[in-house]
C-alpha cells in the first residue's frame, strides 16, 4: 500500500511541474508594486535556481523596496535548502544559502515557520494541492498572490472564500504557457526555438487577497432584458445569462452567469448568492436556498441549473447590490 501511495504521489509531483514564464509573472506583479514595499516575500513552492518568481524579485529587489526575499527548494527524497536575499549594510542586496532540516515541503514545520515570518506569499503552487495550499494560507492569515487553474473557482473549499470577498481574482487570466519537463506527455506541448518544452492552457488565473483597483471597477452593462433572450431556470428563481458581457442593465432579479464572471466581479456592483453546481446544497445556507427558490427534482443533477429539462454548465447566481440590500 505504501509503495502504491508513493507511486501516486510521484505521478502527482510530475504532473505539477509547471514553470511560470518571467513575462507572465512580471505582467501580473506590475499591478501590486505598492503592496511589496518594505515587505518580506516568501516563495514556498519554488526552486530558486530555476524559478522565475525568484528571478523577478531578485532583479527588482531594490526597485520594489523589499525588506526580505526567501525561497525554499523542494526535493521529495533529500534535504534541501533555502535562499534568502536581504539588503546589506551598504544597501546592496546579499544572498545567503542555508540547509533545511527537511525536504522543503510547504507543509513542513520549518516551512510553516518561514510562512509565519513572511508578509506576502507568491508562487505557482502544485495544482493537485491547491485546496490544501490555500487552506494553509487562510489559517495563517497570509496575504498572497498565486496561480491556479480557473476551475478552482468551483471547488467547495475555494468558492466560499470568493463569495465572502476574502479572496478574488487578479488582473490577468486566460491562456498561459508553462515550461514543462520531459516527463510531461500531453498533446498541448510544443518545443520552441529555445529548445524548451511548453504546455499551453487556456484557463489560468491569479488568486489573491491583495486589494487592486480592478475589483472596484464596475462592469459596463448595455443589454436590455427580454424573456426570449434570458430564459428562466426550471429549478431556480433566476435567469440564464450565458455570457458575462450579456448581463442585462435593466434586470434586478437573480441571474446565473458563467464562472468567468469572477474575472470581472466588482463587489460594489454585484453580490454573489451561490454556486449552482454539484456542491450547491453543501455550501449554501437554507435561507439562501429559499430565496433562490431552489428545488430538487428528477432533472436537477446535483444543483446545476436546468432550462426546459436540459442542464447548463456551472453558474454563479448573482444580483445587483441595491437589490440585495433591500432583502437584508
Amino acid at each position: 500500500m505504501a509503495k502504491n501511495s508513493n507511486l501516486h504521489n510521484a505521478k502527482l509531483r510530475k504532473a505539477d511541474e509547471f514553470y511560470t514564464q518571467l513575462n507572465d509573472i512580471s505582467n501580473e506583479m506590475y499591478h501590486y508594486r505598492h503592496h511589496f514595499k518594505g515587505k518580506k516575500i516568501f516563495l514556498n513552492c519554488d526552486d530558486p535556481t530555476t524559478s522565475n518568481f525568484w528571478r523577478y524579485f531578485e532583479l527588482n529587489f531594490t526597485d520594489l523596496g523589499l525588506k526580505k526575499l526567501t525561497s525554499t527548494h523542494y526535493d521529495p527524497e533529500e534535504r534541501t535548502y533555502k535562499l534568502v536575499m536581504e539588503a546589506g549594510q551598504d544597501g546592496k542586496p546579499i544572498i545567503t544559502q542555508t540547509p533545511l532540516e527537511g525536504n522543503g515541503d510547504f507543509r513542513s514545520a520549518e516551512c510553516v515557520e518561514l510562512l509565519d515570518e513572511a508578509d506576502i506569499i507568491t508562487t505557482n503552487p502544485p495544482f493537485s494541492l491547491f485546496r490544501e495550499y490555500v487552506a494553509q494560507l487562510m489559517e495563517h492569515g497570509k496575504q498572497f498572490l498565486i496561480l491556479a487553474n480557473q476551475n478552482a473557482i468551483t471547488y467547495k473549499e475555494i468558492f466560499p472564500l470568493l463569495k465572502d470577498n476574502k479572496v478574488w481574482l487578479g488582473f490577468n487570466y486566460g491562456s498561459m504557457s508553462f515550461i514543462v519537463p520531459d516527463t510531461y506527455e500531453r498533446g498541448n506541448v510544443v518545443v520552441r526555438d529555445d529548445g524548451l518544452r511548453y504546455a499551453t492552457f487556456g484557463n489560468i488565473c491569479w488568486f489573491t487577497n491583495l486589494d487592486i483597483d480592478k475589483r472596484h471597477q464596475p462592469l459596463t452593462l448595455w443589454r436590455d432584458y427580454t424573456p426570449e433572450d434570458y430564459p428562466q431556470y426550471d429549478n431556480y428563481n433566476a435567469i440564464e445569462v450565458s455570457r458575462v458581457d450579456n448581463i442585462p442593465c435593466d434586470y434586478l432579479g437573480l441571474m446565473g452567469v458563467p464562472i468567468t464572471f469572477m474575472t470581472k466581479y466588482c463587489p460594489d456592483q454585484f453580490r454573489i448568492l451561490m454556486l449552482a453546481n454539484g456542491n450547491a446544497r453543501t455550501n449554501v445556507d437554507e435561507q439562501t436556498l429559499q430565496y433562490v427558490r431552489y428545488e430538487l427534482n428528477d432533472q436537477d443533477k446535483g444543483g446545476l441549473g436546468v432550462i426546459n429539462g436540459k442542464r447548463v454548465y456551472a453558474r454563479i447566481l448573482i444580483q445587483r447590490v441595491d437589490q440585495t440590500k433591500e432583502r437584508q
